[in-house]
Parts: structure tokens; C-alpha cells; sequence
């Protein structure tokens, strides 16, 4: 007979954390940044462009549309018109131009500013993993926003002359730090950080005024320093007994070997005892970090930790706290994808409005003055035709409910009386059904027809007619 199957993903038995806050270490995950990667123009952007908008989807999880589908009928109107009800705070929207140009937009809803990127280089997440020899399966590192590491992104010898100004660098560095929840170092577990989005921004040597980002994505692993691959293996293999109920898998196979002590020491006298530097692999030379044993410990009396206090000394104190610091290495393994990006310019709307930086255009102050003019006239006839147009719509309403007063106060309710006057002789209760005209009402219709004599004149009608048509047919 088959096992029956047991649903774990829906059930309370699974071991999963009951609140998102038990993931991120969030408070208030309601006000958390949320996103949209958005291909613009779907069909003509290309395979590739495609695929890098999904993989940069998939850097901003959780808070982003993951399954979000476009269609080429779309417009950025319709997006950023469920923005607001959906609480999306950031739009990333690649495009493709006439020239072949993959560009990135980076909007703040629901009122700017918007940041126009080239990219100059980019390699997808599956190039990425086709190019190393042990790349990192995705898994739960997804649960969780990943941790933003920004470098050389503000210049401290910069001011609002330099090229690029002070003011953009701050605002480019606001607009980064937006995407993704501030990190709370007090009550974030350590587990919960399991990505890190790298943005470096590249020295500018010449000084031309250059904004350049280079975009990584790491996953975070880390391994036990200090243990040979034996002891490392049966230490994974226990972990995983733990966190399995079934217990099959992750065992190292001894079935050829007499005794455990031949897995250990990898041999009779000892010669094939493998550790980190005589077992072939690679030497580690990762950052080394210290963590303090969070396992459970069993709730001591004072009276008890008295006694414990007692029958120790300070070197068996030293010795207890060096045992409870467990060292690790950290190592970064590269996810994907990877992107070069070249600032453009800055908009002060969301994708439409005055221009704040350009890197190939400056203007002149008469030049600015004249814009600043231009803009503040746009601004006018905007607010003069919203001013208008809520006129309006107030003299229909009032139009309206004019009508329905004057509808009221006339005759409409006479005339609804007699029209139900007119037919209540054919909707009384003595053989009329509520089905209208069919049925019984057509049946007493007819016989009051023939009453009246009416009838002879209908079937003497219907009679000539028959003729005609036969004699159109003969004919």
C-alpha cells in the first residue's frame, strides 16, 4: 500500500517562521521598499535584456513584483498608475533605444526624482554560474532583503562646482540606500542576512564629470576554520539529521571502510590524514570572524553558580569563554548578474520634468534662467487648467442634480401611473401570468378579438397574404 503523502508547505507542523519578522529582524515590514523591474516596450528590448530584468528581479526579492508579466500594449501611465494602491516606491525600467543602447531608469514614486543609467556592460546570472566550478544553487537566500554595501560614492573634496556636484552625489546616494529596509543591528539575526549587493562607484581620474557604478550580487557562506574535510563533512551531515526527520541523505558513505577511525585519519598508520593545508584544496584565505555559541544552555541557581564559581579559577574561566568563540570564514560567492552603469542625467519628476544634471549638456546661468522661466509657465497653465477642469465637473454636478429636482416635482410621477393604468387590464389577476404577452395574455387578447369581430378582418388577411405567396412561388 502507498505512504500518504503529508502537505508540509501548508501545514502547521512545518518548521517555518510564523512572521516575517522573525526573517528580516523588520519591525514594521509594512513600510518596507517595494519594487518594480519593468521592460519597457516587452517584445523589442530583446531575449537578453529580458533575462536581465527577471535577474535583477530576483535581487530585489522579496520586495518586488517577482511574477509581474508586461505586455507591449502597456504604457509607464499604466504602471505608475497602480503604484499608489499597491505601495511600489521605486520603478526600475529598462528599455532599448533606436541605436541598440540598453538604459536603466531608476524613478522614485510618486514624485521623483528619476536617474537615467546606460548600461555600458552587463553578464547575465547564468553566465555567471556556466564561469565557476562551484557556483551557489539558490535557495533561502531569496527569504531576505540583501545587505546594500555602497563604496566611493560621495567625494569629500567635492562641492556644488565640482563635476559631478556634491548635491547629485548625495541624492544618488538617498536614492540607493531607499531601495531596499534599514537594517536594525540590535534585533537582525545574523542568519537573516544571507545576500550583499555590492555598488561601487569608479574613481573618476580625469575628471571629466563621469558617474560610473559597477553592480555585484554575492551570496554569504560561511564553513568552520580549523577542521579537516572529514570532520567538516560529519559536522554538515549532523546538522542536516537535525533539521531532517527522515535522516536520508548528506551521510558520508562508510560502507567500504572497517572503522570510522580508517574515514578520520585516512589509513592505517595515519597517512592519509587530510587538513586544511595537505588536503589539495585551496588554502583559505577568507576574512576569519568570531561567533559566540548561541546554543541553548540549561538555567542555573545562584546557589549552583556559587558552587560552579568555587571549584574553578580564573584560567578555567578563560578557558569556558574560549570555548563558547567558534571561528568561521566568510566567503562571498558571486550570484549575478553584473552591470556597468554610466549616469546620463537626473530628472526632477517621475520621468518627465526639468533636468537637474546631464552629463554632455550644460547650460549657461541666462541659459537655467530662461528654463527656470519656461517651467514656472507650465506650472501656471497646469494649475489653471486643473482650476478649470474642477469647475467644470462641479457645474455638471450641479446641472444634475437640478434635473433630478425638476424630474421629481412634475409630472414624471403621473406619467408613471398612467402607463401602469394603461396595461393593468392585461397584468389582473384572473388569467394573466407574469410572463408578459406569451402564453395566457395572448390567448385572451385573441378571444377578445373575435368578440369584437376583429378576428374575421386578422384571419381574412392572413388568408390573402398565403395566396400571394403561393402564387409568387408558382410563378
Amino acid at each position: 500500500m502507498a505512504r500518504r503523502r503529508t502537505k508540509r508547505r501548508t501545514h502547521a507542523g512545518v518548521n517555518n517562521p510564523a512572521t516575517p519578522t522573525a526573517i528580516n529582524g523588520h519591525i514594521n515590514t509594512k513600510g518596507d521598499p517595494k519594487s518594480m523591474v519593468i521592460r519597457i516596450g516587452a517584445g523589442e528590448v530583446g531575449t537578453s535584456v529580458s533575462q536581465l530584468a527577471t535577474d535583477v528581479r530576483r535581487v530585489m526579492e522579496p520586495g518586488t513584483a517577482s511574477r509581474l508579466r508586461e505586455r507591449k500594449a502597456n504604457r509607464l501611465k499604466d504602471y505608475v498608475t497602480m503604484c499608489g494602491p499597491l505601495g511600489v516606491s521605486h520603478l526600475l525600467l529598462f528599455s532599448r533605444s533606436e541605436s541598440g543602447n540598453t538604459n536603466l531608469r531608476l524613478a522614485l514614486t510618486p514624485r521623483g526624482p528619476t536617474f537615467h543609467f546606460r548600461v555600458d556592460k552587463y553578464s547575465l546570472a547564468k553566465d555567471v554560474r556556466r564561469a565557476q566550478r562551484h557556483p551557489k544553487g539558490g535557495g533561502k537566500e531569496y527569504i531576505s532583503p540583501p545587505l546594500l554595501v555602497m563604496n566611493n560614492f560621495t567625494n569629500p573634496n567635492s562641492d556644488a562646482n565640482s563635476k559631478p556636484p556634491r548635491q547629485l552625489e548625495s541624492l544618488a546616494t538617498t536614492a540607493f540606500q531607499s531601495l531596499f529596509p534599514p537594517i536594525n543591528p540590535q534585533k537582525t539575526p545574523l542568519k537573516s542576512i544571507r545576500r550583499v549587493l555590492l555598488l561601487n562607484r569608479e574613481q573618476d581620474e580625469e575628471n571629466d564629470g563621469t558617474f560610473v557604478v559597477n553592480f555585484r550580487h554575492y551570496a554569504i557562506t560561511t564553513k568552520t576554520v580549523g577542521l579537516s574535510k572529514p570532520l567538516r563533512r560529519l559536522d554538515a551531515a549532523e546538522k542536516l539529521l537535525k533539521n531532517r526527520k527522515n535522516g536520508k541523505g548528506g551521510l558520508p558513505n562508510l560502507g567500504k571502510l572497517q572503522d570510522i577511525s580508517e574515514f578520520m585519519i585516512g589509513g592505517e598508520n595515519g597517512e592519509g590524514y587530510m587538513t586544511d593545508g595537505t588536503s589539495g584544496s585551496e588554502a583559505d584565505t577568507d576574512a576569519e570572524v568570531e561567533i559566540l555559541e548561541t546554543a541553548p544552555r540549561k538555567v542555573m541557581t545562584s546557589k549552583a553558580r556559587a558552587t560552579a564559581a568555587a571549584g574553578q579559577g580564573e584560567g578555567d574561566e578563560e578557558e569556558d569563554k574560549d570555548d563558547n568563540v567558534e571561528r568561521r570564514a566568510v566567503k562571498l560567492v558571486e550570484l549575478g548578474p553584473r552591470m556597468r552603469l554610466r549616469l546620463t542625467k537626473v530628472e526632477e519628476g517621475l520621468c518627465a520634468g526639468k533636468i537637474m544634471w546631464h552629463q554632455y549638456l550644460y547650460k549657461t546661468k541666462e541659459e537655467k534662467v530662461q528654463l527656470e522661466k519656461k517651467w514656472e509657465q507650465r506650472r501656471k497653465e497646469k494649475e489653471t487648467r486643473k482650476k478649470q477642469q474642477k469647475e467644470n465637473v462641479e457645474k455638471k454636478k450641479a446641472a444634475k442634480a437640478g434635473n433630478k429636482k425638476s424630474a421629481k416635482g412634475g409630472n414624471g410621477d403621473d406619467d408613471d401611473e398612467m402607463d401602469v393604468d394603461e396595461y393593468s387590464d392585461l397584468y389582473s389577476d384572473d388569467g394573466f401570468d407574469s410572463e408578459g404577452l406569451e402564453g395566457d395574455a395572448e390567448e385572451q387578447v385573441n378571444a377578445r378579438m373575435e368578440e369584437n369581430g376583429e378576428w374575421e378582418d386578422e384571419e381574412a388577411e392572413i388568408a390573402d397574404s398565403k395566396k400571394s405567396k403561393k402564387r409568387a412561388l408558382k410563378g
